[in-house]
Order: C-alpha cells, then sequence, then structure tokens
C-alpha cells in the first residue's frame, strides 16, 4: 500500500508521513532506536519489504540471505494485515544498544492479531537495525 506523502504517518507519530517515516525510506538514518522502530511499523504497513531487510540485524532470527523468499514472506503478512495502531510504551536509549516497547494493533484475515513487544535495537557500524524482539502479556 503507498502511503500518501500529505497523510498522516501510520507510525501515529502525529506528524505527515513526509516529515516523518518518509526520509528514512528514502535512505536518511533514524538518529535513535525509538524512530527506526516507528519507520519500521510503517515499512510493514506500506509493505517496503526492502526497508524491513535493509534495519534487521543478522543476528535476527527472521535474517536470511535467500533475499527472494524473505521479500515474499514480507509482503506476505503485509498483504493480509491492516495496520490500525502503534502504541509506544516504554523507550530505553543507549549508545549501540536500545528497547522499545509497544503495542501494535492489527487485523489479519479478519482476525485481531494485536500484540505487546519489547524490541532490542542495535547500532552497527553508526546503523540501528532490529536485533530481536520478546512478546510480553
Amino acid at each position: 500500500m503507498k502511503i500518501s506523502v500529505n497523510s498522516s504517518c501510520p507510525c501515529g507519530s502525529g506528524l505527515k508521513y513526509k516529515k516523518c517515516c518518509a526520509p528514512f525510506h528514502k535512505g536518511a538514518l533514524p538518529k535513535t532506536a525509538l524512530q527506526l522502530m516507528r519507520s519500521r511499523y510503517c515499512a510493514f504497513s506500506a509493505g517496503d519489504y526492502k526497508y524491513i531487510i535493509k534495519t534487521t540485524h543478522k543476528e535476527n532470527p527472521d535474517f536470511t540471505e535467500d533475499k527472494e523468499s524473505w521479500k515474499e514472506s514480507i509482503l506476505q503478512f503485509c498483504s493480509s494485515c491492516s495496520f490500525q495502531k502503534l502504541e509506544i510504551i516504554n523507550f530505553t536509549d543507549g549508545e549501540n544498544e536500545a528497547y522499545v516497547t509497544f503495542r501494535a494493533s492489527l487485523l489479519c484475515e479478519s482476525k485481531d492479531s494485536s500484540f505487546t513487544e519489547k524490541s532490542r535495537f542495535i547500532k552497527t557500524n553508526g546503523m540501528w537495525k532490529y536485533h530481536s524482539g520478546e512478546f510480553l502479556q
């Protein structure tokens, strides 16, 4: 799904997409793990598999060198889900490691698939990447 540059950003920041996550999707580096988290949620809502792959740490369980199958998996997930809302619960910043706890409200194939996750982010060569996540109750 293409996001209009003048629409509200799906990440829930309250800003227009062009002033929020669009610069990251076009190549700007997020300065914080929180910005990366928000921009990844937005990328999932838009089906931007390239950004998801680019911002995933090599130690992440989903990481694979088989980019074609990974792309298909991401696109399947994105097309079967409607991304309703992102709520940031907690953000613990660090120089090279950070954590974001969030709640993602999703409808996947007409079922509530919402979840809460504590995500770990690692800065590698000056770039934040999603390392892993732990689902919370």
